[in-house]
């Protein structure tokens, strides 16, 4: 039970179509890499503030 072989891969792929269908397959994928992302930022200690708070900051 050590590394996936491509038969293993494409039927992961495989299962993965059938239940979720190619239609939702792109939204699943961009939420997925935008958890990933927050995820190393909070891991970073990075905070990301909207540009709308950074204009607000400035004018005071």
């Amino acid at each position: 039970m050590g590394k996936l072989g491509a038969t293993e891969v494409i039927l992961i792929v495989v299962v993965i179509v059938l239940l979720f269908g190619g239609k939702k397959i792109p939204e699943l994928m961009k939420g997925l890499g935008t958890g990933i992302k927050e995820f190393k930022d909070a891991a970073k200690g990075e905070e990301n503030k909207p540009a709308d708070s950074k204009k607000d900051e400035e004018n005071k």
